[in-house]
């Protein structure tokens, strides 16, 4: 099957599914149906995107590119639409199908209390999203992206919202929409700027050239691109919409946070590498920036008691890192973390359902004891820690240190890498230690008081963990293959690698790991343990929350009042005193509207001798001339 075909199946299955059930109502209010059309157009972007992958695996050597002109200007095309095809898009097509069909799969259990048209309606979401963010992935330029990543961010708002009803649910979708939206004016500006610049929406070298040889303008079209990367990837101080998007349901958890809306902020830095590379200031900044997010969200991560909060605080931190790789240089140390995160963070969010599905709580309080009775969520919850955690031979610890290796050569040409390589190094022990705590307080010790009837889920529920748990497990040892993808020969990848840096990153997440076990599983460090909570509960809703919602109340609120001040005394005033004008003049000319013949006569004998006196006057004047 030729390249353009897997693509095109790929990215418009899960489209076709969707298209369907909007406008068949019956069949969307058909539930299961629903569902097996949805989970049957993610099955076939799966085997398409793979299918794609082995190809470019096979012959990697030129991009294919299949574009048509999409904006007409001047006998010149201003804008294509098409597919791009390369080692950069081939994997992350495969990443998100995988991701996307886990979860769909899990949702047909977890979901399966709801009435039917909740049901079908959730699978519309579902291949909607999965549609949007494929076309994303595959954009051969920035204005396709652009449109790509606004489906994408409508379709996250409607399954954040998607317990509409639940006033909670309804707050962090218009959360989510509306701090997103602040951060996309980046991305739409920034592509105006480009295309006045330089005449192009592309990304290529020859773009990047033109680009450089206007002064600041590459700065400032790759900081108001990296503005809409904070919004999207949830990068301090634009994260608040990430952890509370957890009133969704918990499998649209694991698809948002793990491999699509929040990843497609890190791809948009990865696609359009070259733009932020004739940017070094910027690539700076967004070191800085991603190596604050990842150990601040790691902090907040600690005093969490709620299991979806944790994971969530945990991806804004992981995000950090990636941020922090590709600021410092490393394509592929942020892309392949990028992946392997994927594949645990989707296990841990799936995994963290089935213990919800089955204790009816997200409070790990009402946890404990669950490895006696639901032993594969407990494997797929441990080894996904372990991965999240950098344990020697998954899939996280070799992306993790490619990251920190990356940040470490960084700190030799700039010292304010500093920053970055120790917050991301000390986001190590951190993230061992809070994920430690939960693995600890849910899994294992005494029963807790709502895991007496606890058990694991059906095949839909466990099927996908499995399927998950393989790329965590063997995944980081095709970092070769990856590396292969992206053609960067100057870049080397060992599986087998001492170095410093890794081993004092080694040394900090067993330290965790200790940690974790002595805070939460012995008397002695029980008061401890409990006492981070405030701590982080300040630093979570006390600093950052509240910083966002002042700025709302004094800045939004205020200038919502002024223009709703214009809108009803200056623009309502002057169209009202149109209509009152329009109102009087005819009131007035009515009065010569009579009805009576006599009186029309002498309106025209009127006109007849008005007219003959101003023929003979204007004669006269012109005469005179």
């Amino acid at each position: 099957m030729r390249t353009l075909d897997l693509a095109l199946i790929s990215v418009f299955a899960p489209l076709i599914i969707a298209v369907l059930l909007i406008i068949v109502a019956p069949l969307r209010r058909a539930g299961r149906a629903a569902a097996a059309l949805s989970v049957g157009g993610a099955f076939a972007s799966v085997f398409a995107s793979v299918a794609l992958t082995l190809a470019r695996l096979a012959d990697n050597r030129v991009p294919e590119i299949f574009e048509t002109t999409w904006l007409p200007e001047a006998g010149k095309s201003a804008a294509t639409i098409g597919l791009q095809i390369d080692g950069i898009s081939a994997p992350m097509l495969a990443v998100v199908s995988i991701v996307a069909f886990c979860v769909q799969v899990f949702s047909l259990e977890y979901m399966a209390d709801e009435n039917d048209e909740d049901y079908g309606r959730y699978f519309t979401w579902h291949s909607l999203f999965l549609f949007s963010m494929q076309a994303l992935v595959v954009a051969p330029n920035i204005l396709q992206l652009f449109c790509a990543w606004e489906l994408v961010g409508l379709c996250s708002y409607l399954l954040i919202g998607f317990y509409y009803k639940k006033p909670s649910a309804a707050r962090a979708a218009l959360k989510a929409f509306w701090v997103t939206k602040f951060a996309d004016l980046g991305l739409l500006i920034g592509l105006i700027v480009q295309y006045a610049a330089v005449g192009t929406f592309g990304w290529d070298a020859e773009t990047v050239a033109k680009l450089g040889a206007l002064g600041v303008v590459p700065v400032a079209v790759a900081a108001l691109y990296f503005l809409a990367v904070m919004g999207k990837s949830a990068q301090f101080p634009l994260h608040v919409w990430l952890p509370d998007a957890m009133e969704g349901p918990t499998p649209v958890s694991a698809l948002l946070h793990a491999a699509t809306m929040v990843a497609a902020g890190v791809y948009l830095i990865v696609r359009a590498y070259p733009i932020f590379q004739a940017a070094p200031q910027v690539m700076v900044a967004m070191s800085v920036i991603g190596g604050v997010t990842a150990v601040f969200a790691a902090i907040v991560a600690i005093g969490q008691n709620d299991i979806k909060r944790v994971l969530a605080y945990s991806t804004c931190s992981q995000l950090g890192y990636m941020v922090a790789a590709l600021g410092a240089g490393s394509l592929f140390g942020g892309y392949f973390h990028l992946g392997t995160h994927a594949f645990f963070k989707a296990m841990l969010f799936l995994s963290a359902g089935s213990v919800i599905h089955a204790v009816h709580s997200n409070d790990l309080s009402h946890m404990g004891g669950l490895s006696k009775k639901m032993k594969w969520t407990t494997l797929t919850f441990s080894v996904g820690s372990l991965a999240l955690a950098g344990f020697p031979g998954l899939s996280g610890f070799f992306s993790k240190d490619q990251i920190l290796e990356s940040l470490w050569e960084g700190t030799h040409r700039d010292p304010l890498f500093w920053i970055p390589f120790l917050a991301c190094l000390a986001t190590v022990g951190i993230t061992a230690y809070y994920m430690s705590r939960v693995v600890f307080l849910a899994f294992f010790g005494k029963l807790g008081e709502h895991a007496h009837h606890a058990h694991e889920g059906g095949i839909a529920m466990r099927l996908p963990l499995l399927i998950l748990l393989v790329p965590t497990v063997i995944g980081g040892l095709f970092g070769g293959q990856f590396l292969g993808l992206l053609a960067l020969p100057e870049v080397e990848f060992h599986l087998t690698h001492v170095t410093p840096v890794g081993v004092v990153a080694l040394v900090l997440a067993f330290g965790g790991i200790g940690l974790g076990y002595v805070l939460n599983m012995t008397p002695a460090g029980a008061g401890l343990a409990s006492a981070t909570a405030p701590v982080a509960a300040f630093i979570e809703y006390g600093a950052v929350d509240r910083f966002w919602l002042g700025a709302y109340n004094l800045l939004m609120m205020a200038l919502s009042r002024v223009f709703a001040w214009l809108d009803r005394y200056v623009v309502d005033g002057m169209l009202n005193g149109i209509g009152a004008g329009a109102l009087t003049a005819g009131e007035w000319l009515r009065r010569f509207q009579t009805g009576r013949a006599t009186d029309y006569v002498y309106v025209v004998m009127l006109g007849v001798v008005g007219l003959t006196i101003w023929s003979q006057f204007a004669a006269l004047v012109g005469g005179s001339r």
